[in-house]
C-alpha cells in the first residue's frame, strides 16, 4: 500500500512540484502509512524509482532522446542515452529510500 501512495503521489506531483518533493511525499507517507522502516525503504525506493523512470521515458521518446544523447556525453558513461535514464532512477530511488526510511523511523520513534 505505501508502495502505491507514493508512486501516485510523486507521478502526479512531478507535473507541476520541484524535483525534490518526491522526498516530502516519501516521507510524509511513510510516516502516515509505514510500517517497518526495511519496508519503507523498498517502497520509497522502488515507487520514485518506478515513477522518474517513467516520467523521463514520457519526456525523452517524444524527442528521440536528443537531449539524453547530449548529456551522456557529458559523463562518463556509455555512449547510450539509456545510462542517463538509469542514472536519473538511481538517484532518485536513492532519495525516495531515504525519505520514506526516515518517515519509518520517526514514526517508530513516536509510537513507542
Amino acid at each position: 500500500m505505501l508502495f502505491l501512495i507514493i508512486l501516485v503521489l510523486v507521478f502526479a506531483g512531478s507535473f507541476f512540484l520541484p524535483w525534490w518533493a518526491a522526498a516530502v511525499i516519501a516521507f510524509i507517507a511513510a510516516v502516515i502509512f509505514g510500517g517497518k522502516a526495511g519496508k519503507g525503504f523498498l517502497s520509497g525506493f522502488g515507487a520514485v524509482f518506478l515513477a522518474w523512470t517513467i516520467l523521463a521515458l514520457m519526456k525523452s521518446i517524444p524527442n528521440k532522446n536528443i537531449l539524453a544523447g547530449r548529456v551522456v556525453q557529458l559523463f562518463p558513461l556509455p555512449n547510450n542515452w539509456i545510462w542517463v535514464l538509469v542514472v536519473t532512477a538511481i538517484i532518485g530511488g536513492i532519495v525516495g529510500g531515504m525519505s520514506a526510511l526516515s518517515g519509518a523511523l520517526l514514526k517508530r520513534t513516536f509510537s513507542k
